[in-house]
């Protein structure tokens, strides 16, 4: 199918909306809160200064509508198995929106929740992470969303990119945009929403049919007992990471993988979580160390081959990676139409769907990338044939100031400061 391309006009609320935003008294969300918070975060990006975010959104309604959502989504599976069918009957009109990154551009995933159709009992939506960070207005993006997932818990998944974590949001702007919007109760907003990164689910398996995660495939952590120490009575545990030992890891491996972690490990035996988010894929055949980002994979269409194989898929459906990181990737295909079929197999296909356009938002110089976001659309009777709808971003953005020094702070994710990462719990920030 040709790609849809559409245009958004920029849609201002002309009328003042309903603020502030009260969460309701028996915590049950409806379609018309939802549409009011849409409607007063949209007026407010454009009329009021980012301070003032909470007498719209109070920090008592941002906190019930946090501690629900992380409640739901800390109770998900590491792998979550959709059937979009669930409650119809087979052969219903039913579909399934897939979303790559948005990076806080919030007019953006307006305008494509309204262009895909919002999400409902026959429409079942898959955001596949990296919602803040970049973009101006990653709390409300984030928010948004997360209410969408308080309202319709079977029917919105979302998934953890590698941006949402303690030290991507501390260097690309998210934790300086909650300081700035809360003020002095900004550290227990951000502390609330770090806890809720930790509870996103990892992957997700549709209609036994199509993997999606953030990054992509993982390898299998062998882990080796090593001598048993006088007087322990345990065994201290070491990984087998070598590059000569990597081996693609199994969904089994996956669903025990422990995700709760504020910055996903690049060393030690818990590395699936650091694979899924931060891997790439590569036109090299094989399995390596992804050295240009020092965490992660890259791998090879022999492995995408296999992992579909294997498990009877027939897409890989990944994000990541936007115009700044694939510019420099010459070995890889563009991004510019916000996705790109990476790899074709027997078995399937490797596509990387980015749903931010006109990306980043702020950036050094005046020749900007210019490319268009994109979504999927995967409808019966087997969701194995995406439908590619682009678009360009919304204008006109409103004025704001970057939350981070974009002129200091490399294009992409890479030449990260590992050593700063810190693998605690959110309880020791």
């Amino acid at each position: 199918m040709s790609p849809g391309n559409s245009t958004p006009a920029a849609e201002s609320v002309s009328s003042h909306p309903k603020i502030p935003i009260s969460w309701p008294p028996d915590g049950s969300l409806t379609r018309e809160w939802i549409d009011d918070l849409t409607a007063a975060l949209e007026w407010s990006s454009r009329n009021l200064h980012p301070s003032e975010l909470p007498n719209v959104l109070p920090f008592d309604a941002l906190h019930r509508l946090v501690l629900t959502a992380s409640n739901i989504l800390h109770q998900e599976p590491n792998c979550i198995q959709i059937n979009p069918f669930a409650g119809h009957e087979v052969g219903s009109e039913v579909r399934v929106v897939v979303v790559g990154d948005v990076h806080g551009q919030l007019h953006d995933v307006l305008f494509l929740l309204r262009d895909a159709g919002f999400p409902s009992e026959n429409c079942t939506f898959v955001f596949n992470g990296d919602y803040v960070d970049r973009g101006a207005w990653g709390l409300e993006t984030f928010l948004l969303l997360l209410a969408w997932k308080v309202f319709l818990p079977n029917r919105v998944f979302l998934l953890r990119g590698n941006h949402e974590s303690k030290y991507c949001t501390s260097v690309y702007g998210f934790e300086k945009e909650v300081m700035t919007k809360f003020g002095n109760q900004g550290q227990q907003v951000y502390r609330k929403c770090l806890r809720c990164f930790e509870g996103l689910p990892l992957a997700t398996i549709i209609a036994n049919c199509v993997y999606t995660a953030h990054g992509g495939l993982f390898r299998t952590v062998p882990v080796i007992p090593s001598k048993r120490l006088k007087g322990k009575k345990g065994r201290k545990m070491k990984s087998s990471t070598g590059s000569s030992s990597l081996k693609l890891g199994s969904l089994e491996e996956l669903s025990r993988a422990r995700r709760t972690v504020l910055d996903p490990p690049w060393e030690g035996s818990n590395l699936i979580p650091g694979d899924v988010l931060w891997s790439d894929p590569s036109s090299s055949m094989g399995l390596s160390p992804n050295e240009e980002r020092g965490i992660g994979l890259l791998w090879g269409p022999d492995c995408s081959e296999n992992f579909l194989s294997k498990y009877q898929l027939k897409l890989i459906i990944r994000s990541h990676e936007g115009p700044d990181a694939r510019d420099k990737r010459h070995d890889m295909k563009g991004i510019q139409d916000g996705y790109t079929i990476d790899h074709e197999v027997d078995s399937g296909k490797l596509i990387t769907l980015f749903s931010a356009p006109d990306y980043p938002q702020f950036q050094a110089t005046d020749a900007r990338y210019n490319n268009r976001g994109a979504y999927i659309v995967l409808q019966p009777p087997d969701f194995a044939t995406p439908e590619f709808h682009t678009f360009e971003a919304a204008r006109p953005r409103p004025e704001v100031n970057a939350y981070y020094d974009f002129k200091e702070v490399i294009d992409s994710d890479e030449e990260l400061d590992l050593e700063s990462m810190e693998h605690s719990s959110v309880a020791s920030i």
